[in-house]
Parts: C-alpha cells; sequence; structure tokens
C-alpha cells in the first residue's frame, strides 16, 4: 500500500506543486492544532480554505459546510478528522478531483486508502504536514 508518508521525493512534489489546501475540520479555536496549521500553510504560501459544517467563518475568511461548497480547485485535501469519517471524506475529495488526500498524524483508514488510491490520489496518511514541509525544507 503505497502511503507517500514513506515517499521523500514524493512528499516534497506534492507540497512544491500544491498552490491550494482545504482543510477539513478546521477549528476557529486558536489553540487547537488544525488551527495552527492551517495559520502555518497560510504563512508558508498556500491558499487555505476551512472546511467545517458547524462554523461560518474563521478570521473573516468563508469556513465552507463541505469540499464540495469550495468555490476553487483544491490540490491538498488536509484532513483532522476521526477516522472513521475518512470514508466519506474520500468520497468527496473523488468528487472534487482533489489529486491529494492527507490525513493528520494519528488518522489512518486502510479501507478509505485504498479507495482514494484506486482513484488515483495521492494518500498520506498518519503524517503531520507541517512536520514534513519543515522536515523537506521545502520553504
Amino acid at each position: 500500500m503505497p502511503n507517500l508518508k514513506d515517499d521523500d521525493n514524493a512528499l516534497r512534489e506534492v507540497l512544491i506543486q500544491a498552490k491550494a489546501i482545504a482543510v477539513v475540520g478546521h477549528s476557529d479555536k486558536p489553540n487547537r492544532i488544525s488551527y495552527q496549521i492551517a495559520q502555518f500553510l497560510k504563512r508558508a504560501g498556500y491558499t487555505v480554505y476551512p472546511v467545517n459544517p458547524l462554523i461560518t467563518e474563521i478570521d473573516g475568511q468563508p469556513c465552507y459546510p463541505s469540499l464540495r461548497e469550495i468555490p476553487a480547485s483544491v490540490d491538498i485535501v488536509n484532513i483532522f478528522r476521526r477516522a472513521e469519517y475518512l470514508p466519506e471524506i474520500i468520497e468527496e475529495v473523488i468528487a472534487i478531483n482533489a489529486p491529494t488526500v492527507w490525513a493528520q498524524q494519528g488518522i489512518w483508514n486502510q479501507a478509505a486508502a485504498q479507495t482514494a488510491l484506486n482513484a488515483g490520489l495521492n494518500v498520506i496518511m498518519d503524517a503531520c504536514i507541517k512536520i514534513e514541509y519543515l522536515r523537506l525544507g521545502v520553504g
């Protein structure tokens, strides 16, 4: 099962090529890790689209109830939801034609990963996008 987490060259390429990142499970609370990672990604120069059905805006930016509501194309879908939600999120990722699904550290779902791979997506699971970005010296 090719989890790109173990392929530094592929990971670096994904991070260099990406322009827009959807953050699923983005919190509006500054002490939450999803908020902090999204802030880091913005500072790194990515366009960040928050996705959380319970919040309408974060720091004055619209927050979208689902991936399908984002009015632009997305290169990476970075997921901060528990593993049992991955299958339905992967279906949305496939529906919006985002090329890469990235589940944060501690988040892994074998069936969802296989669905994503079968659809031709880049799959990174159980890896922190900020840690990998810094470790690979992308910036």
